[in-house]
């Protein structure tokens, strides 16, 4: 705070007032709905000063704040009297000159969404991007990657919401099935229409193409948006869709109850390296390098029982138990009663593993998701989880609601929508294959393929992790990707990711729409893209 502070003071009188002028003044040829008004949806400047904003009336809306902010002085509230990370206060302290609008949204009786929107005070790119959420997160996403302030550094207005909670808990939904409609798909919607309409009121007239873009429960978002309002964005990128949010806590509190009850089951770091090293030397070298990267995990028919120990326990094995929960992570049980199948993690995930199985994060959520918002039962522990009755009892009683595994994208795909998921192949925290599960579903379901790659198009990176980072490369530029696609009609048949160490980007690969693979051409080295094509397995 104190630092961000400084930086606002250090700005000239004369930038403030630009600042100011650039926010605030109105004159007769920018006024609301006079087409002289960002006409062109480019670079256009405000119709009406950010301070009128306040008075705004829209249903079921009460405008909280509306202030121009100088650029670089946007100060946020830290909880617990924490300080800006520098990384946060660099971000903060870059921004340009911004409208920044905060709202309180009431759809329902029980409904308190908070959000935000924030616009270019010059140079607007006549678009809106609006960025999703992780894991219970109830809060704005203002800084980092995919987030408020990296949108508005692109020049995009900008919109956030916390889903209508505080804090990263899932106890908000106990007893209150409107917050769980909020957190589940309404916040998002009920945000998006607020946005556009602060925006179309700001600048005078509304965005010229609408953007989401989140990872992990913001692509369980993405989804959402893309089955149950296809009106609302040109394009979506789904990040590590969390679509199968009932599949995910099962499937992982399956892995914790037996290894709570069984702790000689557990593997250690030094087992999950010993396993990680045999799936390499099985799988590794399919693409046709041999980089520590399984490329296509889905066809990595690996058996860890080749690990057993033949004697004693020792260094260079897995006991039987070890066995078992190898097979137990890598296996995907059927909902007993639909038959649909939750997936589980991959070969080449095992770095990403912990003691306990599936990520931290993971048994979280599964363990609040059963505890407040399947039985809320507050004393609910892991020991009473089954899961052949449990997930029936989950997809059941979410009834769609936090879920998005709806196939039927054609009124998306239909009105020209573009969506673009990314998963990383070694992920430990949502599995990939729910990902490659959820586009099969969607050209059996939807029935014409080539209709749907015309809209969606999935791309798996080798080596990811959730979300990013990895031995793959897991940087690339997504948002780029999808605006060629939608302003221009570039459907992307290839995306570069890179990789970095120390600072130096040392591999770039072409990740490929789905069920395509990157192959290696057989001459060049295996770090440059350029000696890679795409093609199916």
């Amino acid at each position: 705070m104190t630092h961000l502070r400084t930086i606002a003071l250090a700005f000239s009188v004369a930038a403030t007032l630009a600042v100011a002028a650039a926010c605030n003044t109105t004159t007769t040829a920018d006024a609301p709905g006079d087409p002289a008004a960002g006409a062109d949806g480019v670079g256009g400047g405000p119709a009406v000063a950010c301070d009128t904003l306040a008075s705004l009336a829209l249903p079921n809306v009460t405008i909280t704040a509306a202030e121009a902010v100088a650029a670089g002085a946007f100060a946020p509230s830290m909880p617990d009297g924490r300080s800006l990370s520098e990384g946060q206060a660099q971000q903060y302290g870059a921004l340009p000159a911004f409208c920044r609008v905060a709202a309180t949204l009431t759809p329902s009786s029980d409904s308190d969404i908070k959000m935000e929107v924030w616009m270019p005070a010059e140079g607007w790119n006549g678009k809106l991007q609006a960025v999703g959420n992780g894991a219970f997160t109830g809060s704005l996403r203002q800084d980092g990657g995919r987030s408020m302030a990296s949108g508005l550094e692109r020049g995009y207005a900008t919109a956030s919401t916390d889903t209508g909670h505080v804090g990263g808990s899932a106890e908000f939904g106990y007893e209150h099935p409107e917050k769980l409609v909020d957190f589940g798909w309404r916040s998002v919607h009920e945000m998006t229409v607020t946005a556009k309409d602060v925006i179309a009121k700001f600048y005078g007239n509304g965005p010229e193409h609408s953007y989401w873009f989140g990872c992990s429960a913001g692509g369980r978002q993405a989804m959402k948006e893309a089955q149950r309002f296809p009106e609302d964005y040109d394009g979506i990128i789904a990040g590590a869709p969390g679509n199968d949010w009932m599949g995910r806590a099962a499937a992982s509190l399956r892995v914790a109850k037996h290894l709570e009850h069984h702790e000689d089951a557990r593997l250690p770091e030094a087992k999950v390296q010993l396993l990680h090293e045999a799936v390499l030397a099985a799988c590794d070298a399919a693409d046709g390098v041999e980089d520590r990267v399984v490329g296509d995990p889905e066809r990595c028919h690996f058996d860890p029982g080749v690990l057993r120990c033949s004697g004693a326990e020792g260094d260079d094995c897995l006991t039987a138990a070890q066995v078992t929960t190898a097979e137990m992570m890598y296996a995907s049980p059927k909902n007993p009663k639909t038959g649909r199948v939750v997936t589980g993690v991959l070969p080449g995930s095992e770095p990403n593993w912990t003691d306990m199985g599936w990520t931290r994060s993971a048994r979280a959520t599964g363990i609040d998701q059963y505890r407040y918002l399947i039985y809320g039962d507050l004393d609910w522990t892991i020991d009473q989880f089954d899961f052949d009755t449990d997930i029936v009892a989950a997809e059941e009683t979410d009834n769609d609601t936090v879920n998005a595994l709806d196939p039927n994208l054609r009124p998306f795909l239909d009105r020209g929508g573009k969506l673009l998921a990314y998963h990383g192949w070694a992920d430990a925290q949502i599995s990939p294959a729910n990902a490659t599960q959820y586009y099969n579903r969607v050209v059996e379901t939807v029935g014409d393929e080539a209709l749907v790659r015309d809209g969606f198009r999935l791309f798996m990176a080798p080596g990811m992790g959730h979300c990013a980072g990895g031995e793959g490369p897991n940087a690339f530029d997504a948002l780029t990707a999808m605006e060629e696609w939608v302003e221009q009609g570039k459907a992307p048949d290839q995306i570069i990711a890179s990789r970095t160490r120390d600072g130096v980007v040392d591999r770039t690969r072409p990740l490929c729409p789905y069920p395509q693979l990157a192959v290696y051409s057989g001459s060049g080295s295996m770090d440059d893209a350029a000696n890679f094509v795409c093609q199916a397995p």
